[in-house]
C-alpha cells in the first residue's frame, strides 16, 4: 500500500511538473511564497503535504499531496481553492456565502471557492455551482 501511494504520489507529481512547464510556470520552494500564502496554508492546511509549488507572471499554485489545491495571487491572497478530498476551511469562506449555502443546500459542503475582480464561484459536494458578485448576490445556479 506504501508503495501504491509512493507511485501514485510520483505520478502526479510528474504530471504538475510537466503542466507547469507547458504554461511557463516555475517550480519554486515553499519558502518562496508571500508571507501571507505560508500562514494561510500553515493555519487551515496544516496537516496536508505541499507536494509541488509553482509561480507564473500572475500567480503561485500550490498542490498537495492529498488532491488539493490552492491559488494565489502576487500579494499572497488566496485566488482558488479547491478541496477534492475534503471541503474549504469554514474559516476561508465568507460568512454570507455560508449562510447562503446552509440555507439553500443544508447538507451541502463547499468543495471549491474562486474570487475575483467580480465576484464568487461556489462548488459544493452534490455537484451545484453557485455564482454571486461582490455583494454575495446570487448571479446563477448550475445544478
Amino acid at each position: 500500500m506504501k508503495k501504491i501511494k509512493y507511485l501514485l504520489a510520483l505520478a502526479i507529481m510528474l504530471t504538475v511538473g510537466l503542466a507547469a512547464q507547458a504554461d511557463n510556470d516555475r517550480v519554486i520552494t515553499f519558502q518562496e511564497l508571500p508571507d501571507p500564502a505560508q500562514e494561510l496554508i500553515k493555519a487551515h492546511f496544516g496537516d496536508k503535504v505541499p507536494m509541488v509549488v509553482t509561480m507564473d507572471m500572475d500567480d503561485y499554485e500550490v498542490y498537495f499531496e492529498s488532491g488539493e489545491k490552492i491559488e494565489f495571487r502576487k500579494n499572497g491572497d488566496w485566488k482558488e481553492i479547491v478541496c477534492k478530498t475534503s471541503n474549504v476551511p469554514s474559516m476561508l469562506i465568507p460568512d454570507a456565502i455560508k449562510g447562503k449555502v446552509k440555507a439553500s443546500y443544508p447538507a451541502a459542503v463547499i468543495v471549491k471557492i474562486e474570487r475575483d475582480r467580480r465576484g464568487y464561484d461556489v462548488k459544493l459536494n452534490n455537484g451545484v455551482e453557485i455564482e454571486m458578485d461582490n455583494s454575495f448576490n446570487v448571479i446563477s445556479i448550475d445544478r
